[in-house]
């Protein structure tokens, strides 16, 4: 590599990728929700069927304090991540640093920008049944664990990380990959997501603590290994004063130190909320209208379907 580590850079791709996003988000939320196409669901499942939600008809899905803390959050990380000077030496002089860009977008951006959305906003992109399916499937805690760690384990082989020091188009493949990925690894967990499985509160618990060990055995690897694995980052030490060994045994650590704690944390909160509910005598999940809504239409394509099959003579 010549030049220096730190020379800066606009990164005018990442940038743009940074206001792309708020301005979607932007778009979503502004565009009126028509709760009568739900009672007008509930009218058609025949007499004496509920007459949908209260005071059906256009509604407001203006993101409250809360979620436009979380966009603000999910975008400054996301900003973070994507732009000088991280996006440089996750690129091309540190492994260390690419791990902190991957924890970014898959611990802090995805979550925070999937509980920045509101529920009718969620209930919209999701309502096609191509990709309620896909919510439907990629929810169930075996399946989330399995597309997690694929993604971030395949990202992470040498051939991976030599395309994404290459080529911005890689850069950006692999990082909308990772974002996916973190979608997929909190589905099971935010409940937020209409259609999405939701375990208990114990079944939560264990799939994150799975989830903090199983995608995390390159770490263990990058601690122990005795030679360099990567030759994209041969030169670390002009970017971070550590050899390109140290530095992967650095990036280990900080795998493992930058997630048990999140994941752990979460799963925490999850048995403190699921406990809490207990003693209450509460639904530690409530059933939102959300719910029933999605549960309708999928009753209903499954019945158009039944129609559209042949009648046995």
């Amino acid at each position: 590599m010549t030049g220096s580590p730190w020379a800066f850079h606009v990164h005018l791709l990442g940038w743009v990728g940074v206001v792309a996003i708020g301005g979607v988000y932007w778009a979503l939320v502004r565009r009126p929700h028509d709760g009568t196409i739900a009672s007008e669901r509930f009218r058609a499942a025949g007499p004496g069927a509920p007459a949908g939600p209260p005071n059906a008809g256009p509604m407001s899905v203006a993101p409250n304090r809360r979620q436009l803390w979380q966009l603000a959050a999910g975008l400054g990380a996301l900003a973070v991540a994507v732009t000088w000077p991280l996006a440089d030496l996750a690129a091309h002089w540190s492994l260390t640093a690419l791990l902190v860009q991957r924890m970014l977008l898959t611990l802090v951006v995805a979550p925070a920008l999937v509980l920045a959305t509101p529920t009718p906003v969620l209930s919209r992109l999701t309502r096609p049944a191509l990709v309620d399916s896909v919510v439907d499937v990629a929810s169930r805690p075996p399946v989330a664990i399995a597309v997690f760690s694929t993604i971030v384990v395949g990202t992470l082989t040498n051939p991976a990380v030599a395309a994404q020091s290459s080529s911005a188009m890689w850069v950006g493949t692999f990082d909308g990959l990772l974002l996916v990925a973190g979608v997929v690894l909190w589905l099971p967990v935010l409940g937020q997501m209409p259609g999405a499985r939701r375990p208990s509160s114990i079944g939560r618990a264990a799939y994150l603590i799975v989830q903090s060990v199983v995608p995390n055995f390159p770490a263990v690897i990058f601690v122990f290994a005795r030679h360099p694995l990567y030759g994209a980052f041969a030169h670390s030490v002009r970017a971070i004063g550590l050899s390109a060994l140290n530095d992967q045994q650095l990036a280990g650590v900080v795998a493992k130190v930058g997630t048990l704690p999140v994941l752990w944390s979460a799963a925490w909160v999850v048995l403190n909320r699921g406990q809490r509910a207990e003693e209450l005598g509460v639904d530690e999940t409530p059933l939102t209208w959300a719910q029933v809504e999605r549960a309708l239409e999928r009753s209903a394509r499954a019945e158009r379907r039944r129609q559209r099959l042949p009648v046995d003579q």
